[in-house]
């Protein structure tokens, strides 16, 4: 589907001549025709999984079940020696460009194509002094958008995992879509995949407490972490109103904290309970440099996300919920090789949107999301410091509809 730019915005390239028909919309009986964005594409990188389940279906056989969207072109910012991008776009008859701008005209001059995948996840990029990745999906983003200031034109956007590592960027991505009308989602595969059991908040229940548990590196995953959760607590009474402050303990203080905390050592047991990835044995003695995501929200919600590396290697989630005598509680699942089903869960979820030309959830989630973890960054930069965030007053309300994996689960 493509959108005319705002009628202010359109003035100065159809005064120009730099205004481009209308690429001609097919209906919804034909596939979507997508420009892959990706910043790396080798053996189980993001792109490998996304886009790799585009070319050659859900489970990556050559073989249906997959997606009815076409990957019509491709960029990629760099090239590593184990690329595979150059392979499958021979095999599959895809051109690879050399700019964005080429990919999403197709070398026309117009815009031709009905969708982007940004996949800007793995590379060879530096690491700043907080140890964010520096990825430049915010730049990709730029050139994107730039394409479509070109044409007059837009589409749908996906971009895979947080906006950006920088809350200003993030931000920035979002006013973006809304000033040139596409529609833009984000995100990871975790609130989307199968849960173990399948359950999820009920749509608009009281909420004053929520955990959860996982692994991984201290950014990369962490989103994945708050993100779990986020995609469980949105859904609470009176729709989600930001976060007013966040704080990022570590090691000892991570011990300390819920030493005083019970409610988030009661609920940390009961997300425990449902890791499939559990290793046995002493939790301090596994856990030996753990990490806890503080969120305090502006309605009043406490959470607290906590890294235990050596312990899971999973995902889960707890919520206590009014009226409920037990805490909510669930895995997010994750398969530990290919095909990545989970990975299958998120195309499914962004082949909704191509299709329909809406998103499934508000973008907002993953905005507010990559804000939290910038800012628990930054407390952690300046010696877990607790960092009041009025910036992050973010508001949405979550879709009544739970959108993760609905398919048998793998385990059934």
């Amino acid at each position: 589907m493509v959108y005319r730019l705002p009628q202010m915005a359109r003035r100065s390239f159809l005064a120009s001549g730099a205004g481009a028909c209308l690429w001609a919309a097919q209906g919804a009986v034909l596939p979507k025709r997508i420009a892959a964005v990706i910043t790396e594409y080798r053996e189980n990188s993001h792109a490998d999984v996304i886009i790799g389940k585009y070319l050659e279906g859900f489970n990556q056989a050559g073989k249906p079940p997959g997606p009815r969207s076409k990957i019509v072109s491709m960029y990629t910012a760099q090239v590593p020696d184990n690329d595979m991008s150059r392979d499958k776009a021979k095999k599959h008859g895809v051109p690879i460009f050399r700019t964005i701008y080429q990919s999403l005209t197709l070398g026309t001059g117009r815009l031709a194509v009905d969708g982007v995948l940004l996949v800007g996840e793995h590379g060879d990029y530096p690491l700043n002094d907080r140890g964010q990745k520096l990825y430049p999906r915010f730049e990709l983003f730029l050139e994107i958008t730039d394409a479509f200031w070109q044409t007059a034109q837009s589409v749908l956007v996906f971009n895979d995992k947080h906006l950006s590592y920088s809350w200003t960027k993030a931000k920035r991505m979002v006013e973006i879509s809304e000033e040139l009308h596409f529609p833009m989602m984000a995100g990871s595969s975790v609130p989307v995949t199968h849960r173990d059991p399948e359950i999820d908040l009920p749509w608009g229940a009281t909420v004053k407490r929520a955990v959860s548990v996982a692994y991984g590196g201290k950014e990369s995953y962490a989103f994945h972490m708050l993100e779990s959760l986020q995609s469980m607590v949105e859904r609470r009474r009176g729709g989600e109103m930001g976060v007013a402050s966040v704080e990022c303990p570590d090691n000892d203080a991570v011990w300390a904290y819920l030493d005083r905390t019970t409610w988030a050592r009661r609920l940390m047991d009961r997300a425990l309970s449902r890791s499939k990835r559990r290793q046995p044995g002493d939790l301090r003695a596994l856990a030996k440099a753990p990490t806890a995501y503080l969120v305090h929200y502006r309605d009043g919600l406490e959470a607290a996300t906590l890294m235990l590396n050596g312990v899971v290697r999973d995902f889960t989630v707890a919520v206590d919920v009014e009226g409920r005598s037990e805490p909510l509680s669930t895995l997010m699942w994750l398969e530990g090789g290919k095909p990545y089903r989970h990975f299958a869960c998120l195309s499914k979820q962004i082949e909704k949107m191509f299709e329909s030309g809406k998103p499934i959830y508000p973008v907002q989630r993953t905005l507010l999301v990559s804000g939290i973890l910038d800012f628990c960054m930054e407390s952690r930069f300046q010696g877990y410091k607790k960092l009041e965030t009025p910036e992050l007053a973010v508001q949405y309300e979550s879709p009544r509809e739970s959108n993760f994996c609905k398919d048998p689960p793998p385990w059934a």
